[in-house]
């Protein structure tokens, strides 16, 4: 399921195979080390895009870095002016934003996002004990004059469309070792990493 939404939401929203002017776009994915994160970000590279991320701790960044080959990634609890943090990590702007958090940092990606960036939102995960007081978004403006894409999805409404390319994209990676995967696996009270 992890990677067929991340194929779904690279291919349905964010159009990753298009580059104007020729350039290498630079895709950004919140929640980078998580489950869909990875995937999103290791997919993008083997599609050509520059990608940077963000995590929860050093452990995860280096993770980002060192075993998953991300061109840049940031500790967002270490980094909290997400603006400026993203700025030096994403020097051509945001071309794609996989999003998986929400709040400011949705805010800072609008205002460092390049025209015409596409959006998908996957996750809103820092809103959601958040119910009944959600975080505003301030940059919502730059959807219209950065001529910005943003859509929601959820995996379920096209599985019989993606599924089976996902399967198949993702298989041949893995084959090939462009995709690596880390799973935590519990056994009783016992709790490991694979």
């Amino acid at each position: 399921m992890p990677g067929i939404t991340a194929y779904t939401g690279l291919h349905k929203i964010c159009e990753p195979l298009k580059h104007p002017d020729g350039k290498q776009q630079t895709l950004y994915v919140s929640a980078a080390s998580g489950a869909v994160g990875q995937v999103v970000g290791q997919y993008g590279k083997s599609l050509g895009l520059r990608v940077v991320g963000s995590a929860g701790d050093d452990a995860k960044v280096d993770y980002l870095l060192k075993e998953l080959n991300f061109d840049a990634a940031f500790n967002y609890k270490k980094h909290t002016d997400f603006k400026t943090i993203l700025k030096e990590t994403c020097p051509n702007g945001i071309d794609i934003y996989f999003e998986n958090v929400g709040g400011p940092m949705l805010d800072a990606v609008l205002a460092n996002a390049n025209d015409f960036a596409r959006i998908a939102v996957c996750g809103m995960i820092s809103q959601y004990n958040r119910p009944t007081n959600p975080e505003p978004i301030y940059g919502l403006g730059f959807l219209i004059t950065k001529r910005i894409r943003m859509e929601g999805f959820i995996v379920s409404d096209d599985l019989n469309k993606y599924a089976p390319e996902a399967t198949k994209t993702f298989g041949s990676l893995l084959r090939e070792g462009k995709l690596q995967c880390r799973e935590t696996v519990t056994e009783g009270d016992r709790k490991s990493v694979v």
